[in-house]
């Protein structure tokens, strides 16, 4: 089983691009941890208290631990502080893979979380640092769209997520603070979305995904 690390710039995205194969991997056994690079405060209608709330709702519900990393909202930058931060997290989670956003996006947290994410895993194998813990390397990125571009992305490939599309609408609506006020429209988008890719590959729902690394098959027993 491999231990995997989601990493994500605000309570939330991780749900949204890939909720639904995080939940089937946790259940398939591997050891899956999600990490908020910041707490996604202030929005107009959240707080703190209530995203924290918020986020460990979602995490029940897709069977996963979470953490914060507590770098401020709306002012990630990438930063050699910013890289070792994360690589310290790398090193206690020792993660096999790491899933960063898709790096192409109009958010600049979302931008920056991703090149810090890439430069820690590189950190985070070195000797002779200031890095608390033991050397690690996750062996391959996988990027994960939760853009705020209306991008016609083409993915590397997907996950079939029909099992699990109503377990991740529901951890989705855990952030009422974000998604429960009127008629917002990103609940429904993201639903729409994943019919959209199950349908490409032959399935109800699916989840994109990009990897700019050549990945490695044993077989071709999971493929649909």
């Amino acid at each position: 089983m491999a231990s995997i690390l989601v990493v994500g710039p605000h309570p939330d995205d991780q749900e949204l691009g890939m909720g639904g194969s995080i939940i089937r991997l946790a259940a398939q056994g591997h050891r899956v941890h999600i990490l908020d690079v910041t707490d996604g405060e202030p929005t107009p209608t959240g707080s703190s208290e209530i995203r924290a709330r918020e986020s460990a709702a979602a995490a029940r519900i897709i069977g996963v631990q979470r953490s914060l990393l507590g770098l401020p909202n709306r002012q990630v930058v990438h930063s050699i502080e910013s890289r070792h931060k994360l690589a310290a997290v790398i090193r206690v989670h020792r993660p096999d893979w790491m899933f960063l956003p898709y790096p192409i996006d109009a958010h600049p947290d979302h931008v920056a979380v991703t090149r810090i994410g890439e430069d820690a895993r590189f950190d985070a194998k070195l000797t002779k640092t200031d890095i608390p813990g033991e050397p690690w390397h996750p062996k391959r990125i996988i990027y994960y769209f939760c853009t705020h571009l209306r991008l016609s992305f083409q993915p590397t490939f997907c996950i079939d997520i029909s099992q699990q599309i109503e377990t991740k609408m529901a951890a989705i609506h855990c952030y009422q603070s974000q998604f429960g006020q009127g008629n917002n429209p990103v609940p429904q988008m993201v639903q729409t979305l994943n019919a959209y890719f199950g349908g490409r590959i032959g399935t109800a729902y699916a989840e994109p995904f990009f990897t700019y690394e050549v990945l490695g098959l044993g077989g071709l027993d999971q493929l649909v």
